[in-house]
């Protein structure tokens, strides 16, 4: 800026910053170049003595791009008093700014400027109103648009894509993706990510290879979306190998991506790794901090789950809602009473983190594993909201594990009157009762059951084979391979068997393949 400066003074002095193309280079360079200085071109423009539309839409690009979209709508009601018209550039930027601000009713009154100026079907108005429609939710409004459009190009498509993706119509999306005549990076990580948002890992991670078979190397939108998909998947090493492309391609390992790959780690069981790639991130966030924390804490690390508290506030990082459940969850998995009371205590004493219903079901939960039932049960009595499923679930739970049969029956009551009372609740009853050789209450509870027609949701689990997910449903038997796999069970069954001498210590790792 220094050089920029002498620059702007010897045109002063000479004179030339009259010239509109001289001061619109030196603004230019001021309110656009990483380099510039906008607050500078914003005071320099005031003081020009001639003006020019390149000029003022030059300073509306400026701030939209810095993201000071409210200036940027009143610097363009301060360029239409002064007098100048509008033309299709500075539409592009007003309706970017509305977009941002979610002002749809203003982008409406610029939309209607647009056709009455004329502006309507130029490129970058015509992609500017399909967004502000697309993003508001408005796809019959924006599907007109681009039905109609001249000259539709990759963005044009991209944004109906991504548009019928967040309206949650993942249908039409894909079939307008199938559609498009040229697909970029952009395209095909809207549709990635878009998958991932509606919980289709399986075809967002074969859409992630179908990208590489086409040649297009995947945005930072495109990977964090596969890494998603691998993460709740399981595909560990489909992720590895997006891991070893991210280092190839010496992509930057920010917050987002950096979260992605522990998250995936975490959730794959590869602690270490996990460790390693949160250990490498130059800033970490909250969501980092939690993901890890809630991967320790799933793999029975609680320990070092907690000890990330203290490493959070040591670099000024403040724990969230979130973070705190997962704390919780860490203690009550090992047990560890006096330590999940002081993180509880801590949340409004030392966070100004009021708990929520969450939060007391992680505490009753804690409670309950150790025993301590009265305790857990003065938590939900004096919880000062209403307990929900969770709440009563993890009581209940409790009841079942130490075989507390009137608890139990209170605690499935207070679900029954909520409404809450699905399959597995009343599974866990029959548990309570037949632990306590109660068996005509069993009966009552399966009779029962079976008038309603309920049934608890069948246990499932995923693999990865050769790069493929594969999803196995207890008594599911359509598998290609399910003789094979039903041998090999069996086969290792007996084979484990073999190798224990104590009955007691006997592993059966037979697979449940019948209902």
């Amino acid at each position: 800026m220094r050089h920029i400066k002498q620059i702007q003074s010897h045109l002063t002095v000479s004179g030339a910053i009259s010239d509109p193309f001289a001061a619109g280079k030196l603004v230019a360079f001021c309110a656009i170049s990483p380099r510039g200085d906008l607050s500078h071109a914003h005071t320099l423009f005031h003081r020009l003595p001639n003006r020019s539309t390149f000029l003022w839409n030059t300073m509306i690009r400026g701030f939209v791009e810095k993201k000071q979209d409210t200036k940027a709508l009143s610097l363009y009601k301060q360029m239409v008093h002064s007098g100048f018209s509008p033309n299709n550039y500075t539409f592009s930027f007003v309706l970017r700014a509305c977009v941002e601000l979610s002002e749809f009713s203003l982008g409406l009154v610029y939309h209607a400027q647009s056709i009455e100026l004329g502006w309507e079907r130029y490129d970058f108005v015509q992609n500017g109103l399909v967004h502000l429609y697309a993003s508001c939710g408005c796809m019959e409004s924006a599907r007109k648009l681009f039905d109609t459009g001249w000259n539709r190009d990759v963005v044009t498509w991209t944004i109906m894509v991504n548009g019928y993706v967040k309206s949650g119509e993942i249908g039409v999306a894909r079939e307008l993706f199938d559609g498009m005549p040229v697909k970029n990076e952009v395209s095909w990580g809207a549709m990635i990510a878009g998958y991932v948002q509606l919980g289709s890992f399986k075809e967002s991670l074969e859409l992630f290879n179908d990208m590489q078979l086409a040649g297009v190397q995947p945005d930072h939108a495109g990977i964090v979306g596969a890494l998603s998909a691998c993460a709740f998947l399981g595909a560990l090493d489909q992720g590895r190998w997006i891991h070893a492309y991210v280092g190839k391609r010496r992509m930057e390992l920010d917050r987002v991506l950096g979260t992605a790959l522990v998250d995936m780690y975490a959730k794959c069981g590869c602690m270490e790794a996990a460790r390693r790639v949160f250990d490498e991130m130059p800033n970490r966030d909250v969501y980092a901090f939690t993901c890890l924390i809630s991967g320790l804490a799933n793999h029975g690390q609680s320990s070092s789950a907690i000890e990330l508290l203290s490493r959070m506030k040591d670099e000024g990082v403040k724990p969230n809602n979130v973070t705190f459940i997962c704390l919780l969850s860490a203690c009550s998995r090992m047990g560890l009473v006096e330590e999940g009371l002081e993180i509880f205590e801590s949340m409004s004493s030392v966070y100004g983190i009021e708990p929520g219903v969450q939060h007391y079901g992680c505490l009753v939960d804690l409670l309950g594993r150790v025993g301590m039932l009265e305790q857990a049960k003065k938590v939900v009595r004096e919880m000062p909201m209403e307990p929900d499923s969770y709440v009563l679930g993890a009581l209940l739970n409790a009841c079942s594990v130490h075989g507390d049969v009137k608890l139990g029956e209170e605690m499935v009551d207070g679900l029954v009157e909520r409404s809450l009372d699905h399959g597995g609740v009343h599974v866990l009853l029959s548990n309570i009762y037949a632990s306590a050789n109660q068996w005509r209450e069993v009966e009552k509870v399966r009779k029962g059951m079976d008038e309603k027609k309920e049934k608890k949701v069948p246990g499932c689990s995923v693999i990865d084979v050769d790069g493929v997910v594969c999803e196995f449903i207890a008594g599911d038997r359509s598998h290609v391979l399910m003789e094979e796999i039903t041998f090999l069970s069996m086969v290792t069954d007996k084979h484990l068997k073999s190798h224990w001498i104590d009955d007691d210590e006997i592993i059966s790792v037979q697979v449940n393949l019948w209902p």
